[in-house]
């Protein structure tokens, strides 16, 4: 076996299993699920119907770089959401079955060992963060909190993963200027979440500018991950495309995002997304999936054309998180330390008081006193320097029912004794 798989982190949730293993839901009340970012809202029903017309195609081998009709649509949807004047859809964009494989495999793709020396490896001590010779080691900057693909691929990579500590000092965006030039230096990839997962913030244009110029100097790719674009409350976030466009980068050079039918659409089973971006990119991260072999079956194709296709669903998602999250600042805001995000659907909570700013404490008193599943903020990020960015924090997913809100909401206000 990948002598590799040792340094992988269990999964957030296999983290929280073992915190909960021993303990006991209030079982005077129904389960509510707000741990897991998986949406709850119905799917299109529109889409269901094309993906049951279109079962008897399930017989055919899909191509690796997808229909073109699904490409154009993608381009056409790319260009309207993000003011761009010309997306090819040939070239700039390619289907994937879902946005967790393709920053898997992109890694893979684009991590170049340009040095073979075993001494040198990042992964070859028993540490993989303090066995890396900085002159030779291919680095991968990632947001600390973080989506745990990012690191994962980055091991598998044998590649250094390099965390920017998101906290409060920074709205929670990392602080990517306080990143030392011998570690841009070895950069070949940097991950960038906007909207955040999970504190909800977005970059800004300036923000954009700033890591665009970067990449320029350092000559390293930007890989945005921009799944919860469309689930935001005033303003549409400035996409990493979009940045791009408005410095007259329409080749989008290094330049790479990822978007998903998952969160937009309530279609996470689906297993829909794409990516687009630097032509000269796609190009080889197209003959890498060749190999790879993860195509996406035509049925699945024509029901995400008939998705990309469509806003008013999504707008409708939109305010039903719009008044999730209303409900939440107006009945818990004088109680818990509740930040609005920008975007997506998360709340990054700050752990109350009584709990003394233990997360673990925290989660495990929602589950035992409120059947209620939340998840540990420190098992979203990594220790740097002694400090866990996500510590003392808690992810709320406010992807249940209205009801069931209203429901969570009564039984965290008797909880802390309201």
């Amino acid at each position: 076996m990948n002598h590799n798989l040792t340094y992988l982190h269990p999964y957030p949730f296999a983290k929280m299993a073992t915190l909960l293993a021993n303990s006991v839901p209030a079982h005077d009340y129904s389960e509510i699920k707000l741990g897991i970012g998986e949406p709850k809202h119905e799917p299109p029903a529109f889409v269901l119907d094309v993906l049951r017309e279109n079962l008897d195609k399930i017989s055919r081998y899909p191509t690796t770089n997808g229909m073109f009709e699904l490409r154009q649509t993608i381009a056409h949807w790319l260009e309207k959401c993000f003011f761009l004047n010309h997306v090819d859809a040939n070239t700039q964009v390619l289907p994937v079955m879902g946005t967790r494989e393709a920053i898997f495999s992109l890694v893979q793709a684009v991590v170049d060992h340009k040095v073979s020396d075993t001494e040198s490896s990042p992964l070859s001590g028993s540490d993989p963060l303090s066995a890396v010779s900085p002159m030779t080691a291919p680095t991968i900057v990632m947001p600390n909190p973080f989506y745990q693909i990012y690191e994962g691929a980055a091991i598998l990579a044998q590649a250094e993963p390099y965390f920017v500590p998101c906290t409060l000092d920074d709205d929670f965006k990392g602080n990517y200027r306080a990143v030392p030039k011998d570690v841009w230096a070895r950069t070949q990839l940097l991950f960038v979440c906007s909207p955040n997962n999970p504190t909800g913030s977005v970059m800004t244009m300036e923000d954009w500018e700033y890591l665009i110029r970067l990449s320029d100097q350092y000559d390293f790719i930007i890989a945005s991950d921009e799944c919860y674009s469309e689930l935001y409350f005033d303003t549409a976030p400035i996409g990493l495309l979009q940045a791009c466009a408005a410095l007259g980068r329409h080749d989008f050079k290094n330049c790479i995002v990822f978007h998903s039918l998952s969160k937009r659409s309530n279609l996470p089973g689906l297993r829909s997304g794409f990516v687009a971006g630097d032509a000269n990119i796609l190009q080889a991260y197209l003959q890498y999936r060749t190999y790879q072999g993860c195509a996406m079956p035509i049925p699945h194709q024509l029901a995400s054309i008939a998705a990309w296709q469509d806003e008013k669903h999504v707008a409708h998602n939109r305010a039903l998180y719009q008044e999730k999250f209303a409900l939440w600042m107006s009945e818990l805001g004088e109680l818990l330390e509740l930040r609005m995000p920008e975007a997506g659907f998360y709340f990054w909570i700050k752990v109350p008081e009584p709990f003394d700013g233990d997360d673990e404490r925290f989660v495990k008193a929602l589950y035992e006193q409120a059947n209620i599943h939340a998840l540990a903020g420190r098992y979203l990020s990594r220790d740097i320097d002694g400090k866990n960015p996500g510590q003392g924090y808690v992810r709320i997913a406010l992807v249940a029912s209205v009801d069931e809100s209203r429901k969570a909401i009564n039984r965290i206000r008797k909880l802390l004794g309201a």
